[in-house]
């Protein structure tokens, strides 16, 4: 008992991806019997999982690496930005590695280099269903690496390569010991879910001793069977995505869809090598909706893309005004080092331009969420409570159409005597614009 434990800290930043890929890190290093330290006292070496996306998240994995460095001194560097090890390196010589995205052996190798394990399994134990860093009632779950698409201001594909879908029967095993372990909300993630098995070609595994097909659908329709919130990010609009509509309006899974459509004018959607039909996508969110009225579609959009007129952005306007997105998030574009959109020779939109239009399109935005949300009032939902407040006595917590950290929240006032992970019928009876109050039924 008077050995000494190796105590490691972690700093992650970036996308609930990235979040994913540092659990799985501490998961394999606590059963080999390294603790968490909770801040850089104390910790024998700090892991430091970047991102790599865009030029600001560099600067900003920089400036996390730099006060990594001077706090600690002993740092191992891994995720996107480690692609760039060179630039890494130049800016904080006395890193002690660098690793690229989801490289988890690389990652424990380094931290065995910089301090060996101390493994006792009397006392070093990890739960069934591996470490989490998100609170105990929700999880993400990975269901590939990679992506297929070659969008021109994306660089994620030269980070994490090409699509890579995990078996089927791993992903719903997973589930089922997160869901056993007490988690009330699963939120699958990957780069592109509706596409999670195409370089597999739909394999089936054996799940419980059924064969399951590793296809969207399937795999949606089993998790819908687990008696947890299901919730999909990051759904690219494929024709198959039409099938899981009705497993929504049947309570299956949450009624809500993350789609990045990042634009809606058909000459930027060419220049990002996106899909330019519109048109076509505004039909199927009514028909969507006509099968599950219920569905909330939430999505991420790009102004100040090279080449982008005036004319286009207006036609997103006029365009979110017809989809009624309920959740939208919006940014300004940045000519991220390696995107291919650096070399279409498009004209550059000036900073002031992309901040003019960035604050049109979240007013606009706002006056649908408020618009679409104060529907909302008078109705009966379930929601799922995130945290107590004890300060403004209420409690917060999220209903279906709200994933946790990015849209958001159902307060709930006087509801003290409740706890995170609690699921409560409530009556909305007032309405934000992005947020909502209710009251306990």
């Amino acid at each position: 008992m008077n050995k000494h434990v190796p105590k490691i800290g972690l700093v992650s930043l970036g996308c609930p991806k990235a979040l994913v890929d540092s659990e799985r890190i501490i998961t394999q290093l606590r059963a080999e019997g390294y603790v968490m330290s909770p801040g850089y006292d104390g910790a024998d070496v700090v892991i430091v999982n970047t991102c790599g996306f865009l030029d600001s998240a560099k600067a900003e994995s920089l400036a996390a690496i730099g006060e990594a460095m001077e706090e600690n001194g002993r740092v191992i560097v891994t995720g996107c930005f480690g692609v760039e090890a060179d630039t890494i390196m130049k800016a904080h010589p006395g890193v002690l590695a660098v690793t690229g995205p989801h490289q988890y052996e690389a990652v424990v190798g380094a931290v065995h280099k910089a301090i060996p394990p101390v493994h006792d399994p009397k006392f070093d134990l990890v739960p069934p269903q591996g470490l989490h860093l998100t609170p105990k009632h929700y999880a993400y779950l990975k269901i590939s690496e990679g992506c297929n698409n070659r969008c021109s201001f994306c660089i994620i594909p030269s980070l994490r390569g090409d699509l890579v879908s995990r078996p089927v029967a791993s992903v719903l095993y997973e589930a089922e010991r997160l869901v056993k372990a007490g988690v009330k909300e699963l939120l699958v993630i990957s780069q592109d879910t509706s596409a999670y098995g195409v370089d597999i070609k739909y394999a089936e595994s054996k799940f419980h001793g059924r064969a399951v097909r590793a296809k969207f659908f399937d795999m949606a329709k089993e998790l819908g069977d687990l008696g947890a919130w299901v919730r999909m990010h990051y759904v690219y609009p494929y024709p198959h995505v039409d099938d899981v509509i009705p497993l929504m309006a049947e309570g299956k899974i949450l009624p809500y869809l993350d789609i990045p459509f990042q634009h809606a004018a058909p000459n930027v959607l060419k220049a990002m090598k996106r899909p330019a039909n519109q048109e076509k996508v505004l039909d199927r969110l009514a028909s969507w909706r006509k099968i599950c009225p219920d569905i909330a579609i939430r999505s991420t959009f790009i102004v100040g893309f090279p080449g982008e007129t005036d004319q286009d952005f207006e036609y997103l306007l006029q365009w979110m005004k017809e989809a009624r997105i309920e959740r939208a998030g919006c940014f300004k574009y940045e000519p991220v080092s390696g995107a291919k959109a650096n070399d279409l020779g498009l004209p550059q939109v000036p900073d002031e331009v992309k901040q003019e239009r960035w604050e049109r399109f979240m007013a606009a935005q706002q006056d649908i969420s408020a618009e679409i949300f104060q529907s909302k009032v008078g109705r009966e939902i379930d929601v799922l409570v995130d945290e107590i407040d004890t300060e403004n006595e209420e409690a917060i917590a999220r209903s279906p159409w709200d994933a946790p950290e990015i849209d958001g929240n159902v307060f709930l006032p006087g509801e003290t005597d409740l706890k995170p992970g609690d699921m409560v019928r409530v009556r909305i009876v007032e309405a934000e614009e992005y947020d909502l109050v209710g009251e306990r039924v």
